[in-house]
């Protein structure tokens, strides 16, 4: 069903005579059933002629023909009919034509899926290479010969296996045979846009469909070789798979539970690192000791690599190095508030979930639903209480230290952390009183 904006919006480009299709997935999302809510449209009139008709328009990809145009609270990307050729570094074309026909217009796209128009108001279908039918059969196919279109965009291979994991399409087997022979034009493209459909891809359903695919197609390996390397290395004990399933099972035990990006990511990568540390014990079984550490270095190298926001990265890689923790019940309290101290407060739901998503993909079972349980009640009591788990939370702050005659400087800091050690192993101590004597003590023996 075509939405009242877009209709309004088409019937302010017919009274200036110009055509107006709606195209992209939003055409996808309809003929599949469903709502569709980021519109793209192609017309036959030039961004200027846009520009006059509307009057709100950004020319945010002006050089390519793109406009958007801001109409009663909602934003249309507008494009006009082009043309595109020479693509010289794997994924921007040189060279923009503008043309007359819809039909043009769509013989430059991707999949045959996204090159299917509705023309507004009325919503008559333009359909020059059967996408519908390929979207009604779940079907990714190129349009035209995949290896022309995967050598002017090296994004599109990456955006096939995105799409068959988003979808849950498959990809035609022409299209997908094209994959390995464009792997060196996908090598050119920007890591920010690589970055981008990662993103994607760990956000769907079931990312693993995109990764197998990637693997399959040598895509993986390109562009995250290191996880491709977690190929047959067999892990022993409650393991039942290689290091690379297990992976894929993990995000995709994040990714079914709806957890957060940063959590999808470090499950993605937890492990990573296994390969690099193997060794074989004395009994003939393969070990991982410290693999934790490799797995922090490598995902950072990607996250540099693909240019993740700092957040986020720092966040994952936290959560990864912190993965391996052992929780038993002859823990002091004191050992359950230095590891929250450890994790961080606002880190907790993540390294519960990822310990969750780790558990499952040893087995491909889902854990005990007291598998938790112990550590998480624990630490929820010790929360409720009286606690101090940083400097801010102790009972004397800095200046008051001061006034016992102690300079700032670095036995101020020292004095500081001794009393936030001191408080941790008995919550008891956390007064002004108490602090301030046993600050004076330590003052007192290392520096009287």
């Amino acid at each position: 069903m075509i939405h009242p904006i877009l209709k309004e919006a088409a019937a302010v480009f017919s009274r200036r005579g110009k055509k107006v299709f709606l195209v992209g997935g939003a055409v996808r999302d309809l003929i599949r059933g469903n709502d569709a809510h980021d519109w793209d449209l192609a017309t036959d009139a030039r961004p200027e002629e846009v520009r006059s008709i509307f009057p709100r328009v950004i020319p945010t990809g002006i050089k390519h023909g793109t406009v958007t145009v801001h109409f009663k609270g909602h934003q249309l990307e507008v494009t006009t009919f082009r043309t595109e050729s020479n693509y010289q570094d794997g994924r921007r074309p040189e060279k923009i034509e503008y043309t007359a026909s819809i039909e043009e217009d769509l013989s430059r796209r991707d999949f045959t899926m996204n090159a299917v128009a509705l023309e507004l108001p009325e919503g008559r279908r333009v359909d020059p290479f059967h996408g519908a039918g390929d979207i009604k059969r779940g079907i990714i196919r190129c349009v035209g010969r995949a290896e022309e279109r995967f050598a002017e965009d090296g994004l599109r291979p990456l955006r096939a296996v995105r799409f068959a994991s988003q979808l849950g399409f498959t990809i035609e087997e022409a299209t997908l045979k094209a994959v390995p022979g464009s792997l060196s034009t996908t090598a050119k493209v920007a890591p920010e846009r690589i970055r981008d459909e990662l993103d994607k891809i760990i956000l769907s359903a079931t990312p693993s469909r995109a990764f197998r695919l990637m693997e399959q197609t040598g895509l993986l390996a390109l562009l995250l070789p290191d996880l491709a390397a977690c190929r047959g290395i067999e892990q022993k004990g409650c393991h039942r798979f290689d290091v690379l399933d297990h992976s894929l099972l993990a995000c995709d035990y994040t990714a079914r539970h709806k957890h957060p990006p940063v959590v999808r990511l470090a499950a993605l990568f937890h492990d990573i690192g296994k390969p690099l540390v193997r060794k074989m014990d004395s009994q003939g079984v393969w070990t991982f000791y410290n693999h934790e550490r490799e797995s922090v270095r490598l995902a950072q190298a990607y996250f540099r690599r693909y240019r993740y926001p700092n957040a986020l990265a720092q966040g994952a890689v936290h959560l990864i190095g912190e993965h391996m923790f052992h929780y038993e019940a002859a823990w002091k309290d004191a050992a359950v508030r230095r590891f929250i101290i450890r994790i961080g407060e606002e880190r907790l739901p993540g390294i519960y979930r990822l310990r969750l998503a780790d558990a499952y993909a040893a087995a491909g079972t889902e854990p005990p639903a007291d598998y938790l349980l112990p550590l998480i009640s624990r630490i929820d009591a010790i929360r409720a209480g009286s606690h101090a788990f940083s400097l801010k939370d102790l009972a004397v702050s800095g200046r008051d230290i001061m006034g016992l005659g102690i300079a700032p400087g670095r036995p101020l800091g020292i004095i500081l952390q001794e009393l936030l050690e001191a408080v941790l192993d008995d919550p008891a101590l956390n007064t002004k009183e108490n602090l301030l004597a046993i600050a004076a003590r330590i003052y007192a023996k290392r520096w009287g």
